[in-house]
């Protein structure tokens, strides 16, 4: 069973920059999609970005497209979500998730294992 430990959250004023990161162990996931959720206070878990197998293919959300980046090294299991230009309304917790075989969804129905979150809080 995959255990998967994001890292990299924080606190950062509006317009600055974070990288995520999510460390999965116990079996490989290099022929999985994988993705980023997050939850804000008092709202539902929302898609944030999701990659395919090889990090050929990726997908954003509208609110997050131009400036989140998601990728992937699957030497090292671990996949990135690096985000710029953080707007208050990116407040939330992070999450990282394990897809299906190779194609990237952004259904979370789709996502098997979860990891524990990453709290993120822009300031304004």
């Amino acid at each position: 069973q995959v255990q998967l430990v994001e890292s990299g959250g924080g606190l950062v004023q509006a317009g600055g920059s974070l990288r995520l990161s999510c460390a999965a162990s116990g079996r490989t996931f290099t022929y999985y999609a994988m993705g980023w959720f997050r939850q804000a206070p008092g709202k539902e878990r929302e898609f944030v970005a999701t990659i395919n197998w090889n990090g050929g293919n990726t997908y954003y959300a509208d609110s997050v497209k131009g400036r989140f980046t998601i990728s992937r090294d699957n030497a090292k299991n671990t996949v990135y979500l690096q985000m710029n230009n953080l707007k208050s309304e990116d407040t939330a917790v992070y999450y990282c998730a394990v897809g299906p075989l190779y194609e990237a969804t952004f259904r979370q129905g789709d996502y098997g294992s979860w990891g524990q979150g990453t709290r993120v809080t822009v300031s304004s």
